[in-house]
């Protein structure tokens, strides 16, 4: 059993946190029992080392056992150990390392998609990682993060995605305009989520969303300039009834993913 918090191979764990060591190794961290099981029931050869406290592993049976079916060794630390490992405050006594495994823009637009999500300089990795979710939830074929968003495996964006990483395939660090090329020729029209767009009911109602859509999303702060927007075949707004003075990035994404997903299964 692991019990030194300070030993090199925790700390080698820990440094995962961070961009340059994923960078370097081509790994990640994955925390938390659910994510962990996403990973094995549908990735389980992207796992390459798992650590978890004992008294998890009788908690979580199920992960256990798909270890034993992955032929994954499961090495037993204390829960000072496994709180130098993660990234979160309170861990859940599960953690693994992980290859990453990025698909390239070409393996997603060559499937004939009907639905993707690109995300144009997304920067927080809460909004990132809960759009994976909701896109992964309305049944896209994937998402697109361009080279000025958060990176793919920040500790927070995977643990936002709650597992859905492992689901459908995810792109990054294409540039924006060749991404937005390839869509059309692959028979999709771009929507721009904008509030300076048109009404989304009344795209809804003009049949604009039934087609292959690529839903392109903004900066959380400054939306998409003036340049990415023009690019775009028409924008939407999802539209505000009440008095909040605007809608979270991600929480717009999942309406306007799941306005396309209802429309497509019309």
């Amino acid at each position: 059993m692991l019990d030194n918090p300070r030993s090199p191979r925790v700390r080698s764990v820990a440094k995962l946190a961070k961009r340059e060591a994923r960078a370097a190794t081509g790994l990640f961290l994955l925390e938390g029992p659910q994510a962990v099981a996403e990973a094995m029931t549908f990735r389980p050869q992207l796992v390459v080392e798992l650590y978890a406290t004992p008294t998890a592993i009788e908690r979580y049976t199920d992960i256990a056992q798909a270890a034993v079916d992955a032929g994954v060794d499961v090495e037993f630390v204390t829960e000072q150990v496994l709180e130098a490992m993660a990234d979160t405050v309170t861990p859940q006594g599960i953690v693994a390392v992980c290859h990453q495994f990025p698909t390239s823009v070409r393996d997603i637009l060559r499937s004939e998609p009907k639905l993707i999500a690109i995300l144009e300089e997304v920067r927080d990795p809460g909004n990132a990682g809960t759009i994976i979710r909701a896109a992964d939830a309305a049944g896209a074929d994937g998402v697109i993060f361009t080279g000025r968003s958060v990176d793919l495996y920040n500790p927070k964006v995977v643990r936002a995605s709650t597992g859905s990483i492992f689901h459908l395939p995810v792109a990054v660090g294409a540039e924006l305009e060749s991404v937005l090329e390839r869509a059309r020729e692959a028979g999709m029209t771009v929507l721009a989520a904008d509030v300076k767009g048109d009404d989304l009911l009344e795209a809804r109602r003009d049949g604009t969303l039934a087609g292959p859509t690529a839903w392109l999303f903004g900066n959380e702060a400054r939306g998409l300039t003036d340049e990415h927007f023009a690019l775009a075949d028409r924008a939407i707004t999802v539209p505000i009834y009440g008095h909040a003075e605007s809608m979270n990035l991600a929480t717009a994404a999942s309406v306007c993913l799941y306005e396309s997903a209802f429309a497509q299964r019309t």
